[in-house]
């Protein structure tokens, strides 16, 4: 039997292993032990409380249960022990307040440690009502001066999204320490208040209170969100000058910040001194790369990572790596890619599968594209946002339009992102109803004060001909952004409504924005239709002078703008000084058209040359040409223009219409015969029908006029 002494420095010893003891098996293997060796056998509750607290370290709710229910006399650090256990569980973040009642009966009274664990349950469970009501126990039980305890109720209005609340209980604390001021700035990131977040930060510096290693995590990642560089590297100078060890992290927090604002380099210069990075680090290297555009060190990093054999890629790895090779061909790198996704068993990842649709649309495989997609079972609004972008994008709007009505038939959450680019596709479509319908939607849901929703409806209103609809809705938003601003004026241009147009662009520069390349395409568009020449050169040269380098939209409004004014030696001249003379033949072709109505040989002839060089079957150019000789009068070049076309045996490209009915798009080819349309026999029943009552009601009143004379 072992003396008295060494009973107590056994039991002693067997306590402390308890308060260190972080494994599940060990942790029972001790409480053997200490069941064994008569520790627990004395009516104490210290040893039976250690045990519960290390049951809830390991994170076994259930062996916390049993242990508090064979705790002999239950005190209120057994019942504070059993508290913390389940707040720290948010699926159990209930059961506190049952315990609460029990306390209540076993006339325990609360104490600071019992209600940090309440109000920790309660933020949880995001439930203000309950935590408002531990927060007036908190005052009336006596703990306004609880630094502990009110940084807790700060915790719970933070994480209720009562940020408010949670200032005026921070203003309240006299002595604040760094955990209340990390609380609050935690608070501030969590609500989506970045800025007030290092507003805070500040004011903790300037009150001497001294940055832990989480707090400068915290206000990096906020510099990370915002993109400020400046900021972010006056946090990390500070860190320098006061020595402050940076654990990995944090390290990390400082690669995720200057790859977020763009400086790969000196990311990469931090990469390189952390000693052992962990694949948190390489994530944030590849993602650095990728959104800097680097395709190709993206993918030098990811190749490296897997030389590396301490880890293997995970979701994040894949879907950085895969973003940065959507610019590249797909065969090289984002086929093989998703080759090892499938390999590791990732292949059902909506969040790889999102970048992996990306990928394949920017190569303009759809159907590998819709493959992806068939392929993930649980699908989120963000993977079919992709696809209805996507295909709206590429000019497929009936098939956006389908997959936006699937999205609702599944219950998925519309928000603005989705719902302007279904917008783009009903204006590309010019299904007004559609369009109409979605605007309803958006009104119902409250995203029609989005900036890319108003811009994305008053694009939709314009194209489908209801530019009083659209003015509406754009003299409804406060302070709109250029892309709102160049949707109304594609209206303009679109409505030949170019002095409306020229006025909207002032008002544009008078606030200070800075117009883009679209800004320039819908006023030159608006100056060919209406024939502005003068206005129109004025703005060539302005969009010049503003470093904005001209596009192909932008030469063609130019050569559309002067050929119709007659001035063809000027637009040959445009023509001729453009980066696109030779692979965008439309040019040359609108210029031989303008040659027809003014008759001018010369100019057309050698248009119809430059595109013949390269297109020698262009049926478009043979008809153009024939036509200018027609014009001149030369019908012996009219003749063996003509022979040459019949021997060419030229075709012209069908004709597309379409009609929306019963929300459906119906769409048509001019001398389709082939009955490849599942309703075309339907449609040519019908016209034949319409046609017969046509004759009969044209014969009726032939009769009747006969008659009546």
């Amino acid at each position: 039997m072992p003396s008295a002494y060494e009973a107590s420095s056994l039991t002693a010893l067997l306590i402390q292993k308890c308060t260190t003891t972080i494994s599940l098996k060990k942790a029972r293997q001790l409480h053997a032990l200490m069941a064994t060796s008569a520790t627990l056998s004395a009516q104490s509750p210290y040893a039976h409380n250690n045990l519960l607290s290390m049951y809830g370290r390991c994170g076994s709710l259930g062996d916390s249960q049993l242990t508090f229910d064979k705790i002999p006399q239950r005190n209120i650090v057994s019942f504070n022990a059993l508290l913390a256990a389940y707040s720290r569980t948010p699926s159990h973040a209930n059961l506190p307040f049952k315990l609460l009642t029990q306390m209540e009966i076993e006339d325990l009274r609360p104490n600071g440690s019992t209600f940090t664990s309440l109000l920790q349950g309660s933020s949880s469970l995001e439930d203000q009502i309950i935590g408002s009501e531990l927060h007036a126990q908190v005052v009336k039980s006596g703990f306004l001066n609880d630094v502990c305890v009110q940084t807790s109720v700060l915790g719970m209005y933070s994480n209720c999204g009562d940020q408010e609340s949670a200032e005026k209980v921070f203003e309240d604390i006299m002595d604040k320490d760094v955990v209340a001021w990390n609380s609050m700035i935690f608070g501030n990131l969590k609500n989506e208040r970045i800025k007030n977040g290092l507003h805070v930060f500040g004011s903790m510096v300037r009150n001497g209170v001294i940055p832990t290693q989480y707090t400068y995590s915290m206000v990096l990642n906020a510099c990370s969100k915002l993109g400020n560089r400046d900021c972010g590297q006056s946090i990390h100078a500070r860190m320098i000058i006061f020595n402050t060890i940076a654990d990995l992290p944090l390290q990390n927090a400082l690669l995720d910040m200057y790859c977020s604002c763009d400086d790969v380099q000196t990311a990469f210069t931090i990469f390189c001194r952390i000693g052992n990075p962990d694949l948190v680090s390489w994530n944030s290297m590849i993602a650095g790369y990728s959104k800097k555009g680097d395709g190709e060190m993206a993918i030098d990093m990811f190749v490296r990572l897997l030389r590396m054999s301490f880890a293997e890629p995970d979701e994040h790895t894949f879907a950085a790596v895969i973003s940065a090779t959507g610019g590249l061909a797909a065969s090289d790198y984002g086929k093989p890619l998703h080759a090892q996704v499938m390999k590791a068993g990732f292949q059902s990842s909506v969040y790889i599968g999102s970048t992996l649709v990306s990928m394949y649309f920017k190569n303009d495989e759809t159907d590998s594209a819709q493959k992806v997609f068939s392929l993930i079972p649980e699908k989120d609004v963000v993977l079919w946002t992709d696809m209805i972008t996507a295909h709206s994008r590429m000019g497929d709007g009936e098939t956006a339009v389908r997959f936006f009505h699937e999205m609702r038939q599944e219950g998925h959450k519309i928000d603005s992102f989705v719902l302007s680019g279904v917008l783009s596709a009903c204006a590309d479509l010019a299904t007004l109803k559609q369009g109409e319908m979605i605007h309803s939607l958006s009104l119902r849901t409250g995203c029609d004060v989005e900036m890319s929703v108003c811009g994305s409806l008053v694009d939709m209103y314009s194209k489908n001909g209801n530019l009083q609809a659209a003015q509406s809705i754009f003299s409804q938003v406060e302070y709109p952004d250029l892309k709102c601003w160049n949707s109304m004026l594609g209206g303009y241009s679109h409505h030949g409504r170019a002095e409306e147009g020229l006025k909207l662009f002032d008002k544009i520069l008078s606030r200070n924005i800075r117009p883009d390349h679209v800004t320039f395409v819908s006023l030159l568009a608006a100056c060919s239709h209406c024939g502005l020449v003068e206005q129109g050169k004025l703005l060539w040269s302005q969009m010049k002078e503003m470093g904005i380098m001209p596009g192909l939209k932008h030469y063609s409004c130019m050569v559309s703008l002067l050929s119709r004014a007659g001035l063809l030696e000027a637009a040959e001249e445009i023509i001729i000084e453009s980066p696109f003379r030779e692979d965008y033949l439309e040019l040359w072709r609108t210029l031989l058209s303008s040659c027809i109505s003014n008759k001018n040989l010369s100019i057309g002839v050698h248009a119809a040359e430059q595109v013949l060089s390269l297109d020698a079957e262009d049926s478009a150019t043979h008809t153009l040409l024939s036509n200018l000789y027609a014009a001149a009068g030369r019908w012996d070049a009219v003749a063996e223009i003509r022979r040459k076309i019949r021997g060419l045996v030229l075709e012209k490209d069908p004709g597309l219409s379409w009609i929306e009915v019963m929300n459906h798009i119906q769409v048509f080819s001019s001398g389709d015969q082939s009955h490849s349309h599942p309703r075309i026999d339907e449609a040519q029943y019908e016209l034949h029908r319409l046609l017969r009552n046509i004759v009969r009601s044209e014969t009726d009143e032939f009769d009747i006029t006969v008659f009546e004379t």
